[in-house]
């Protein structure tokens, strides 16, 4: 197993590495960069102007540039901020931190309703449970989730119940902390929910299908006519075995819904990732730019290599194939 691991760190390095050229190469195609509009500044002199594209090696060859970009990254830097006029590494840890918290709140409402939605739409089957739970995950599945997102900010704004928008109330730190807390929790409802409800109603369908295909298998049937406790057949026996196909989801779902809060991000004013790539792209701020999309890269990486790890903590059979690699 920690053979495996370390391969995939290994592979993880090359996979970053060319993502963030990529990155570097696109940002590089757009014409001209953050610089053009301080030349617009008349107070900015021409000896300003040459000293920053010197320093930042932005007259430079892509090659070049991105060289330097990538030697000043071993050394523990990101480059530097035009926009914000700060180093990238100042920013970017407590967006990641936001993101990181949006995106866990609404995995966790996902697989904590997802799954207990699933069994028991499976053991009611073609019931009315079953018939109104598949017909709320159709209708789900066809809202975008920033539809959903615009209704509950309308909903909110029209009761007062929820705040609009953003991560904390005014005077937020002169709170207890049992305040932040509540207030923090108040501030996610909105965007969490619109992140996870599309993923909640995927997942039940999921988890709906592989428990119907457990419940119809011989061991099951065995179980059943040995006497074992129907609690125990279902939950124990059956309810492992459906569950194994979906922790191959976990990064991938995981990853989905990083991606899909930087779009949240922007529409509920959630200070993270999202928000801050489109100030950075919009301000052609490069540096700022491959940061957020280094660090989306890692999360997506750790979220998959945390998924490999626990299939194979749940399937035996997979840990003697990794374990032989």
């Amino acid at each position: 197993m920690l053979k495996f691991i370390l391969k995939r760190l290994f592979i993880a390095v090359f996979l970053l590495l060319a993502m963030s050229f990529m990155t570097f190469m696109l940002m590089r195609l757009t014409p001209g960069n953050y610089l053009d509009t301080l030349k617009l500044d008349p107070q900015i002199s021409s000896e300003t102007l040459a000293h920053y594209e010197k320093l930042y090696h932005l007259n430079d060859p892509a090659f070049l540039q991105y060289g330097y970009w990538l030697k000043n990254l071993l050394c523990g830097e990101m480059g530097y901020s035009f926009y914000y006029n700060v180093p990238v590494t100042s920013i970017i840890g407590g967006r990641i931190w936001n993101t990181f918290v949006l995106s866990l709140s609404a995995f966790l409402l996902t697989w904590l309703l997802a799954i207990p939605l699933g069994v028991w739409a499976a053991l009611h089957r073609n019931r009315w449970v079953d018939r109104v739970a598949q017909v709320l995950a159709y209708v789900f599945l066809s809202l975008p989730g920033f539809f959903v997102a615009m209704i509950l900010l309308f909903w909110a704004s029209q009761t007062g119940v929820l705040p609009l928008g953003g991560m904390h109330s005014p005077g937020f730190e002169l709170m207890p902390w049992w305040r932040q807390a509540l207030d923090l929790g108040a501030h996610l409802v909105i965007p969490t929910v619109a992140l996870s409800l599309g993923s909640v109603a995927a997942l039940q369908r999921i988890m709906r299908g592989n428990m119907l295909e457990e419940l119809g298998k011989q061991y099951v049937l065995a179980a059943r006519a040995k006497g074992l406790p129907e609690d125990r057949v279902i939950y124990v026996h059956a309810l492992r075995n459906a569950l194994n196909p979906l922790i191959t989801l976990l990064g991938y779902e995981f990853a989905g819904l990083l991606s899909g809060a930087a779009i949240m991000e922007i529409i509920t004013s959630w200070p993270g990732l999202g928000a801050l790539m489109l100030t950075a792209v919009r301000s052609k701020d490069i540096y700022l730019v491959m940061a957020s999309m280094l660090m989306g890269g890692v999360m997506f990486i750790i979220g998959n290599l945390i998924a490999d790890i626990l299939l194979a903590k749940a399937d035996p059979r997979i840990r003697q194939e990794k374990a032989s690699l």
